[in-house]
């Protein structure tokens, strides 16, 4: 593993979960990243200093973002993400090094739980109340299958600082539009007007809407399109069925994306599994071989219901893996989303591009790989592949929708909710808890973000090069950048 170049070190120094994960570099196995206030002033005071590497608009752009998030808003005082990614463990399940080694980084990183609970305490004395009672049960879980005694004392006294913040903590979780809008546009190097972004998420709404009523037609469903919608998730694999109703999803879209040639590279394995213990908030995720470890399998994971959940619930949770959705989540995690443009990373030319991901590029690359694989025609018998599109497109829009109104306080998380039921498949507790997401992940507008302004670009490059314009020469263009700020994917015109 080649060095970093000292300015790229002091992002990862401020970054080491997405470093060690998404870009391969297990320099920072069995390490943590020091969150308590002195910590990140000391890691932002290292940032900026020398000649740039190579993709220098690039990084200065990361190193903007990170003053922005950490030492304007400072995140790491209100958000307890931050520091469950610099606990968890997770990431050691991958096989890609041999197993001792693997669990001697774990064991070394769980050793440091307790100096990590301490920073994570010293720093969270701004959470506010909705964002602890959001985040209670991702921490509750973090300590699954930790034996260790120093361990599991150290994360009882960090449940416990975010139980006492979700009683007594301030129950105003906005960031004001202000701050969301630097937050936002400082990661992607844009300027943002929420007003004129809340306008085309109403806009892109109002055309999903119509593409959803033209599937159900074809269906020859009777009803509105979101009430036919709600009865056809209700067909799914049993919790049972639902690791090989992915596995075989999968392979199909594996098998269209390389007979269409949708993207530059068609190598790697996808292994598609149980997530691990302690990620099993998540329903579906992509854990890829990264482009700094040596060749092996990505993973697909997915997290069936727990049997000892009530059986309305067991339901609800299950209506995502559905018939008419699941093959959606397949094209967005494997291919040609996220398991596709994690095997490109493997390929690009420097380590700006290898390890610093802009997540609006990320997830609205995979998002935008549901609506070209409509375009392109992938089971296009089935009129429900595209119904899942639109549905998921949907609950996508309402996130950026909801983010924008939450956090310039034009939304109540419970109008949020209901904004999801009228504009979404999704009703009860699942559009509550998509409101809620926007109280802790006030990005999470990302995915239509991102696909939106892929699919501008590519309308003009269509327009500039003309009769040289083909999806596949527009796909290899974008992906051998990486995963670029959203200011920089103009660059391949």
């Amino acid at each position: 593993m080649t060095d970093l170049h000292p300015r790229i070190r002091a992002v990862t120094d401020l970054t080491v979960a997405e470093a060690r994960e998404m870009g391969g570099r297990h320099e920072y196995d069995g390490r943590i990243q020091d969150l308590s206030p002195e910590g990140v002033r000391a890691g932002l005071s290292r940032l900026g200093h020398g000649e740039p590497p190579a993709d220098a608009a690039h990084l200065v752009i990361f190193e903007t973002a990170l003053r922005v998030q950490l030492g304007e808003i400072e995140l790491h005082r209100r958000n307890p993400l931050l520091h469950l990614s610099n606990l968890d463990l997770a990431c050691y399940d991958r096989d890609y090094a041999p197993e001792a080694e693997r669990q001697a980084a774990r064991a070394a990183h769980l050793a440091l739980w307790p100096e990590a609970v301490r920073h994570a305490i010293a720093s969270l004395d701004q959470v506010a109340a909705p964002v602890a009672r959001a985040l209670a049960g991702a921490v509750e879980g973090l300590s699954a299958g930790v034996e260790d005694g120093a361990a599991r004392r150290a994360h009882a006294l960090l449940v416990a600082h975010v139980q006492r913040a979700a009683a007594v903590g301030n129950p105003d979780a906005a960031l004001g539009g202000q701050a969301l809008a630097r937050l936002m546009g400082s990661a992607e190097g844009l300027d943002v007007d929420l007003g004129r972004l809340a306008e085309r998420a109403d806009a892109e709404r109002d055309r999903l809407h119509a593409l959803l009523a033209e599937a159900c037609a074809r269906l020859g469903a009777v009803g509105k399109p979101l009430e036919v919608a709600r009865e056809l998730v209700k067909r799914h694999p049993g919790r049972d069925g639902v690791i090989e109703a992915a596995r075989i999803g999968t392979e199909k879209a594996i098998a269209f994306t390389r007979e269409k040639n949708l993207v530059p590279y068609h190598d790697g394995e996808c292994l598609v599994g149980l997530a691990p213990e302690s990620r099993r908030w998540a329903m579906a995720m992509m854990s890829w071989n990264s482009p700094g470890e040596r060749e092996g399998p990505s993973w697909y994971h997915i997290t069936p219901p727990d049997p000892s959940w009530p059986q309305q619930e067991q339901e609800e949770w299950l209506e995502v893996f559905s018939e008419t959705t699941l093959p959606a989540i397949n094209v967005h995690e494997v291919a040609p989303g996220h398991f596709s443009h994690g095997r490109a990373l493997r390929h690009v030319s420097t380590d700006v591009r290898r390890l610093l991901h802009s997540l609006s590029f990320v997830e609205g690359w995979a998002h935008y790989a549901e609506e070209l694989c409509v375009e392109e025609g992938f089971e296009a018998d089935d009129p429900r592949f595209e119904i899942g599109v639109w549905l998921e497109a949907l609950v996508r829009v309402t996130r950026l929708a909801c983010a924008i109104g939450v956090h310039t306080r034009q939304l109540s998380v419970e109008e949020g909710a209901r904004r999801f039921e009228a504009d979404t498949h999704l009703s009860g507790p699942a559009a509550r808890s998509e409101a809620l997401r926007a109280a802790f992940d006030p990005t999470y507008g990302r995915y239509t973000w991102g696909k939106l302004l892929i699919m501008d670009l590519r309308e003009q490059a269509r327009k500039e090069w003309g009769a040289a314009f083909t999806v596949q020469r527009f796909h290899r263009a974008l992906l051998e950048l990486g995963s670029p700020p959203l200011a920089l994917i103009r660059t391949i015109l």
